[in-house]
């Protein structure tokens, strides 16, 4: 698991710009309300200028963040591996839903 304090946001001027994936707070705009992005800093054209590019950015259609479009940041959570550290599986108890039944 995280090492305590990793699951707080801290400020952007702390952020690591060496490639290292990070989860980002995008400041609500007139594009839309505020969320959760996973960025890294890049190059972010042949231009050479640099920038928070979001990592499920299309190569054709980058989305890059500009430092004043983003509130905090903080590690990405370690992944969960082996059987030993992976939840349980809990049944779905709720209603069923369109008639699934799955």
């Amino acid at each position: 698991m995280a090492e305590s304090g990793d699951s707080e946001w801290r400020s952007m001027r702390t952020a690591p710009r060496d490639g290292t994936r990070i989860l980002v707070t995008v400041r609500a705009s007139e594009q839309g309300a505020a969320e959760v992005d996973v960025v890294k800093w890049a190059k972010a054209g042949a231009d050479g200028d640099s920038g928070w590019l979001a990592t499920d950015s299309d190569p054709e259609a980058r989305i890059v963040y500009g430092d004043g479009e983003l509130a905090a940041w903080m590690p990405m959570p370690a992944a969960i591996s082996g059987r030993a550290g992976r939840p349980a599986l809990v049944p779905y108890a709720g209603e069923e839903m369109d008639g699934s039944a799955i």
